[in-house]
C-alpha cells in the first residue's frame, strides 16, 4: 500500500517491479485479472468514466503500491475498473501525479507503468490545456499528434533508447476521426508548471512548432511507449494561451471551461474507447 514513504523515492528500487506490485494490488482489489485499455482522465474529461461501460470496482489510489496522495487537500484520487459492452476491461486512472508536485519522474509515470503491468496495450492520455491556434475556442477537443518535452527530464533511466517517431499513434488518431471527423490535431508542449506560461514562452512554443501548452502528458507518453503501449492523446482546449488570449489566465477559468465542455467531450471519449 502507498504511504508517506513511497517506494519509488528509493533510487535503488526498480520502478518496474513496483509497478508490477501495484498491478497485483489492482488485481486483488478489483478482482479483474487483466485490463486491455488504460485511460488517464485530465481536467474536463472525468465524466467519460460513467459512459464507457459498467463499473466493476472503484478503489482509492492510495490503496495501491507507489501511488501518491492527491496534491489538493480533500481530493481523493481513484482507480476504476470498467467493462465495456463488448467485454474489454478498462482501467480508468483518476489519480495523476504532476511533474510540478516535485515528487520525481518515477511517480509521474507510475500510473502508466502500472497500467502496462496490468496488461493494458493501449494508453489514452487526456488533459486540459491552453491553445495557441486562434481558431480554437474554449471547449474544443484536439488530438495530440506529437509533443515537445520542455521539462528537461525523462522517465527513461540509463542507456535506454526508445524510438518516439510515431509516439501518438496515427492509427488511433484516424480511428478517433471515424467517431468525429471534425477533430483537429496539434503538437503538445509540456512545461514544468505550476505557473502558467508567459506570453514570450507561448511564442517560443509556437516558433518551435507547438500548438498546445500544458503541464502533463509528455513524460507519461514516453513511459507508455517504453512499455510497448500504443498511445492516443487528447487535449481539451480550456483557454487560449497567454498572449494569444487577451484576458488574464486563471485556474477557475480552466475548471469552468472543462465543466461546460464535459458532457460533449466525455461522450466523444467514451465512443472512441468503445471503438478501440
Amino acid at each position: 500500500m502507498a504511504d508517506q514513504t513511497n517506494p519509488l523515492d528509493d533510487p535503488s528500487a526498480d520502478p518496474f517491479a513496483i509497478a508490477a506490485e501495484a498491478a497485483s494490488d489492482i488485481h486483488r482489489l478489483t478482482g479483474v485479472e487483466h485490463h486491455d485499455i488504460a485511460v488517464t482522465l485530465g481536467s474536463g474529461w472525468s465524466k467519460a468514466a460513467e459512459l464507457i461501460g459498467e463499473t466493476v470496482a472503484t478503489i482509492p489510489a492510495t490503496e495501491v503500491t507507489g501511488f501518491s496522495k492527491p496534491a489538493l487537500e480533500g481530493h481523493v484520487g481513484t482507480l476504476r475498473s470498467i467493462v465495456t459492452p463488448d467485454g474489454k476491461h478498462v482501467l480508468v486512472i483518476g489519480a495523476r501525479t504532476h511533474y510540478y508536485e516535485r515528487h520525481g519522474v518515477r511517480r509521474v509515470v507510475h500510473s502508466v507503468r502500472t497500467a502496462a503491468a496490468a496488461g493494458a496495450k493501449t494508453m489514452v492520455l487526456t488533459n486540459g490545456a491552453g491553445g495557441i491556434k486562434e481558431t480554437w475556442k474554449a471547449g474544443t477537443p484536439v488530438l495530440i499528434s506529437d509533443h515537445i518535452n520542455l521539462t528537461a527530464d525523462s522517465p527513461l533511466e540509463g542507456a535506454t533508447f526508445v524510438d518516439l517517431t510515431d509516439l501518438y499513434s496515427r492509427r488511433l488518431r484516424d480511428l478517433a476521426r471515424t467517431i468525429d471527423p471534425t477533430l483537429d490535431e496539434g503538437v503538445y508542449c509540456q512545461f514544468t508548471g505550476p505557473h502558467y506560461e508567459t506570453p514570450a514562452e507561448v511564442q517560443m512554443a509556437k516558433h518551435l512548432g507547438g500548438h498546445i501548452v500544458g503541464m502533463s502528458t509528455a513524460l507519461e507518453a514516453i513511459a507508455a511507449r517504453q512499455a510497448g503501449m500504443e498511445v492516443l492523446g487528447f487535449s481539451l482546449i480550456t483557454n487560449l494561451a497567454a498572449g494569444i488570449q487577451k484576458t488574464p489566465l486563471s485556474h477557475a477559468e480552466v475548471i469552468e471551461a472543462g465543466r461546460e465542455a464535459e458532457p460533449v467531450i466525455s461522450g466523444l471519449l467514451a465512443r472512441v474507447i468503445g471503438a478501440l
